[in-house]
């Protein structure tokens, strides 16, 4: 099995369920979002590109591809990379619900690709300044979409979430797990 991702988090989710990608081969694709593409299309769309740029890499292998998009409205949050878009993700979140979009295609030996997305709803405390700083401080938001991890002090943050926490994280286990066993990976 060939994980197209290089995120850590990625593979340490994989191994909570017993799994160990063979080869760890990330896409690298363009992850412009299409002109008024919304968050949802946009994770599917971003999973099955990275899934099938692998394959033809890797014919004959079971590939597994994710995306997770974080979105507040019709608006897609971006990988923060620097303090000010973390402050503004933080900011546009706080007090308010918002969608993580974490879809799963996995593409099995014969080349059939599967696909399942996982739609969580979390709300975050209303955050003051000082608690955005003290976050955008500790460096964690780097890279990540929506400018936080749930699996670090941000979840203090996190009021309500109804969905999947391994989906917020990245990958969702359920789903990945369901699309391994339909592609023919012994578990």
């Amino acid at each position: 099995m060939i994980l197209a991702s290089a995120s850590p988090r990625r593979l340490e989710l994989l191994a909570r369920i017993g799994i160990a990608p063979t080869v760890v081969d990330p896409a690298d694709t363009d992850e412009t979002p299409h002109k008024a593409e919304l968050p949802l299309p946009y994770a599917k769309r971003m999973a099955a590109e990275k899934a099938a740029v692998v394959a033809a890499r890797h014919p004959g292998a079971i590939i597994l591809a994710a995306d997770t998009v974080v979105a507040c409205g019709r608006r897609i949050l971006p990988k923060a990379e620097t303090e000010e878009q973390a402050f503004a993700c933080l900011r546009l979140i706080s007090g308010r619900r918002h969608r993580v979009h974490s879809a799963v295609s996995v593409i099995d030996a014969s080349g059939k690709a599967r696909h399942r997305v996982s739609t969580s709803i979390l709300t975050f405390k209303r955050l003051t300044d000082k608690e955005i700083a003290a976050y955008v401080e500790s460096g964690e938001w780097q890279g990540k979409a929506g400018g936080y991890a749930i699996q670090g002090t941000a979840e203090a943050f996190v009021k309500q979430l109804a969905g999947s926490h391994s989906g917020v994280m990245g990958l969702p286990l359920f789903e990945t797990r369901a699309l391994l066993v339909a592609s023919g990976l012994p578990l």
